[in-house]
Parts: structure tokens; C-alpha cells; sequence
């Protein structure tokens, strides 16, 4: 059985399209599995990593008053995220998590576990709000799982059940 990362790299290069990706709470995990498919230079773009808000403001055109206004972590941020790397790098498609991986940082309003995901193209940006559960490690694992296969239900609709 093929990887996510494999069937996303086959569907994009069958396509001629790139991605690029921004990540704050997977800390690099998405561009890792992305990048460890041979070939990948076909399709593959860049990432940041942009776990502050210094640097997802600095790198990525994210407002400062978007930031304080509705925090790091939220569906508002991740779009902006998506976007932001989207126009930087010109490609076709962008994916971008922001969330709380924990153990610490998490609230009422929004706890431990919150990740948001979007994924950018040139006509819309989604934006899917998730919680999982689990220490640090299972946190970013099932973020990068989740975010690996909304990109992957994007490029191929039709094979989704």
C-alpha cells in the first residue's frame, strides 16, 4: 500500500503542479514525509516553519492584528498561513497547520489538541478545524496524517469513498 505522501506526490506530479507548506505546532513534519519521496523536487517547492508570530508575520504576511486579535491558533491565522506561503512561492497548492501540541498552552477556549489545517489553491482556501488527543508526539503525528490527507482528497476527489 502506497503512502499518503506518495499518492500526493504521484497526483501532483501527474499534474505538473507544486506545494509549498507552512508549519507552526507539526514543527516540520509535513515537508519531512512530503520530501522523503524520491522525485519530489518535481512538485515540492519549499516550507517555513514558522512556529512564533514574529515569524509567521515576518515570513509569511501574517497580520499582527489578525494575531492579536484572534491568536495563533485559529481558522483565521491558518488561512492567512496557507495564503501567505501560496503568494510567496507561487504555487499551485499550499497547506498550512497551526495548533497547540501540547503538553502546556492549552485553554478552555481552546485546548491542547486544537489544530487548524488549510490548504490554499488559486480559486479557494479551506480551512478545517480539528482536536485530537494524546501526548505531544500523537498530536503532531495525527495532525500531519490529517493535513497529508485533506491535500490528498483535494488532488483526487474521485478515489475518496
Amino acid at each position: 500500500m502506497e503512502t499518503m505522501e506518495t499518492l500526493v506526490g504521484k497526483h501532483l506530479a501527474k499534474r505538473g503542479q507544486t506545494i509549498a507548506v507552512a508549519e507552526s505546532c507539526t514543527g516540520g513534519r509535513i515537508a519531512s514525509r512530503l520530501t522523503a519521496v524520491p522525485g519530489c523536487s518535481l512538485y515540492f517547492e519549499s516550507a517555513c516553519v514558522t512556529y512564533s508570530n514574529a515569524s509567521k508575520i515576518r515570513l509569511l504576511g501574517v497580520s499582527a492584528s489578525l494575531i492579536d486579535g484572534k491568536g495563533a491558533v485559529s481558522p483565521e491565522v491558518a488561512t492567512s498561513m496557507a495564503e501567505g506561503i501560496r503568494r510567496r512561492e507561487g504555487v499551485d497548492f499550499a497547506l498550512a497547520v497551526t495548533g497547540i501540541a501540547g503538553p502546556e498552552g492549552g485553554s478552555a477556549e481552546k485546548p491542547v489538541g486544537l489544530v487548524y489545517i488549510a490548504l490554499a489553491d488559486a480559486k479557494q482556501t479551506q480551512v478545517a478545524e480539528h482536536c485530537f488527543d494524546g501526548n505531544r508526539e500523537d498530536i503532531q503525528s495525527a495532525a500531519t496524517k490529517k493535513a497529508l490527507e485533506i491535500l490528498e482528497h483535494r488532488l483526487n476527489p474521485a478515489e475518496q469513498s
